[in-house]
């Protein structure tokens, strides 16, 4: 495999996970706030809407646990972007909110599909090519959908009013995902390698090694959620709609570059040690938009988790298939509908918090403590490096 094949497949990968993950997910964070002053939402609306687009991530998730097998992924794969495409598209009609939510749900189960399935994909394949130390690479598509988003939020907000504010992500999503899809589905996963590893026993996801990551990763996905959620909408109640737009898009610049540096401290580190770091520094972000004036803290907060949390995405995904390493999609599919189930929680949370009179600040008090959690249970996780490639 030469490099212009590898660029090529990661490039792919990449623009899918922009797709589905920046313009279908994300884009709701910066929407939020101009939803909720447009009247479509209240803020308590708005936190149960997040949770059914969280409840359908974890449903593809487990779907993706099912079909889990390459020869599965290949035919899931185009009905799961189809949907995300139909669904997004659907949404600029949806003045409901009981409609926004079913369609958010819907979104997120395509979301929960491509996020699981295609980094899996690629990953097997870079593992039949040796070259396992570039799978990180592919979640570079994720900060590229934010940066997208941001700009897709921010630029038409003059002119867009209401549900009309989701037609700038839902027509870009179009030609993206015909041409990402277009690309991944002609790499070449040797069927008789499938057909041998569908023969053997899949043995235990669960045991001593494995269990400690997988509770570090809850912690990692209830940790991120809130900010990742409501931060512009934090700023945003405080009076400072220039953060509110500034925290979002320093988030995203943040991103962009998030998988290559963590990619390249894994790398060089041990992936253990890279995720220690890892925890660390997204607590700091945390602790940031809770102790410092909201200014400084929410820029502070946006830059340091959006600088790592597809760091612990891509971090936990290798060292759990060094751990198991013949379980392949089948594990990466477990370890994303656990972080999408912790996700699903934190606005649930938030929205029976505000609910009760408690405030947006606070709740990230929680999120905090998640990261803290995540932290310790990375302790006892053995440390094993990844066998990389050329």
């Amino acid at each position: 495999m030469n490099n212009r094949t590898l660029g090529a497949a990661l490039l792919a990968g990449a623009t899918l996970l922009l797709v589905v993950h920046g313009l279908g997910r994300f884009i709701y964070t910066p929407l939020l706030p101009y939803l909720v002053a447009d009247g479509v939402l209240t803020l308590e609306q708005g936190a149960s809407v997040a949770s059914w687009n969280f409840l359908g991530y974890l449903l593809g998730a487990l779907l993706a646990l099912r079909w889990h097998r390459v020869a599965q992924i290949r035919q899931v794969l185009p009905w799961a972007l189809l949907l995300h495409l139909s669904s997004s598209l659907a949404q600029v009609w949806a003045e409901q909110v009981e409609l926004l939510g079913a369609l958010r749900l819907l979104n997120g189960i395509a979301n929960g599909l491509v996020f699981v399935q295609v980094p899996a994909l690629i990953l097997e394949w870079l593992a039949r090519h040796n070259r396992t130390s570039s799978s990180g690479l592919v979640y570079l598509g994720v900060g590229a959908g934010l940066l997208l988003s941001s700009a897709m939020v921010a630029l038409p907000a003059s002119w867009l009013h209401g549900s009309a504010r989701w037609w700038p992500a839902a027509l870009a999503s179009l030609p993206l995902a015909w041409w990402g899809w277009r690309r991944i589905s002609q790499l070449d996963v040797a069927t008789h390698e499938q057909a041998k590893g569908s023969s053997a026993p899949p043995g235990a996801l669960f045991d001593r090694a494995s269990v400690p990551l997988f509770l570090a990763y809850a912690g990692a996905g209830l940790g991120y959620i809130l900010p990742m959620t409501f931060l512009p909408m934090l700023a945003s109640l405080q009076g400072q709609a220039k953060v509110a737009g500034g925290a979002w898009l320093l988030t995203a610049l943040a991103t962009l570059p998030s998988p290559w540096l963590w990619n390249h401290l894994g790398a060089r580190l041990g992936d253990k040690p890279a995720l220690l770091l890892n925890f660390t520094v997204q607590l700091a972000g945390v602790l940031a938009a809770l102790l410092l004036p909201v200014g400084p803290g929410t820029l502070i907060c946006g830059l340091l988790v959006g600088a790592t949390f597809l760091g612990t995405v891509l971090l936990t995904q290798r060292l759990a298939r060094s751990l198991h390493p013949h379980q392949g999609p089948r594990l990466s599919a477990a370890m994303i509908a656990l972080y999408g189930l912790a996700q699903l929680a934190g606005p649930w949370l938030a929205g029976l918090w505000l609910s009760h009179g408690g405030s947006l600040q606070s709740t990230l008090w929680l999120g905090a403590g998640a990261l803290l959690w995540g932290l310790l249970w990375m302790l006892p996780v053995p440390t094993r490096r990844v066998a990389t490639g050329a």
